[in-house]
């Protein structure tokens, strides 16, 4: 089968609804091509979004990170009071804050790439040229970019086998995995967005003169 094949499949089956028939789907060599195409797209109206709603470029990320957080403090809070004291537990309570750590974890790269304080070598690159600095933003954005695709396309496979296999988080009756596992591609899109908003901002800082390579603190805002 083409590749061109396996795409218009994928897109079927998309389009069906089904989790088998997109699982199945999505086990052709066509999901990388969909996939890039996806985080491009899906990067550039993130990168759209957050230039016309600088609320939402500000504290959207770390608004799910802080609520994520308190959830998961609130749940082991509770449940170990619950415990001890009345020797009582939700069977979910184990489970469901693990799953909220991965949603806080990977929505926090996101933002932390929006900060520069992933892998910046930020004093190595000031003492390089106008040219050679590009360059190395450049290579950054393709590299995370790549890194991105290579998320989104893996874990939209993990999370339609999921889908299609009925699978339901261990202490809960009716809560699917891939209702979880579906924010892991969905973070890295909005991570491509982040890297595509930096370049964007890093061809014009080059363009108009302004300086390209700027320190950077964890937890900067």
């Amino acid at each position: 089968m083409s590749l061109w094949s396996d795409v218009m499949g994928i897109l079927s089956a998309l389009g069906s609804g089904d989790s088998w028939t997109i699982s199945k789907a999505l086990s052709t060599q066509g999901v990388w091509v969909v996939g890039t195409l996806a985080t491009l797209i899906g990067g550039l109206i993130v990168t759209a979004l957050y230039n016309r709603f600088p609320l939402i470029d500000r504290h959207f990320e770390r608004s799910v990170m802080v609520y994520t957080y308190l959830a998961i403090a609130i749940i082991i809070f509770v449940e170990v009071i619950r415990r001890f004291v009345f020797s009582v537990q939700a069977p979910w309570s184990t489970t469901f804050p693990p799953v909220l750590f991965l949603v806080m974890t990977w929505f926090g790269c996101s933002y932390n790439i929006r900060l520069r304080t992933h892998l910046a070598f930020a004093e190595f690159r000031t003492s390089m040229s106008r040219g050679l600095q590009m360059a190395c933003l450049t290579l950054d954005m393709v590299l995370w970019f790549g890194f991105c695709v290579i998320v989104v396309v893996t874990a939209t496979r993990v999370a339609a086998n999921s889908a299609s296999n009925f699978q339901i988080l261990a202490g809960t009756d009716n809560f699917m995995q891939w209702w979880y596992l579906i924010t892991v591609p969905i973070a890295f899109v909005l991570m491509a967005g982040r890297v595509l908003e930096n370049w964007f901002e890093d061809l014009s800082n080059f363009r108009s003169g302004e300086q390209l390579i700027k320190p950077t603190m964890i937890g900067a805002d």
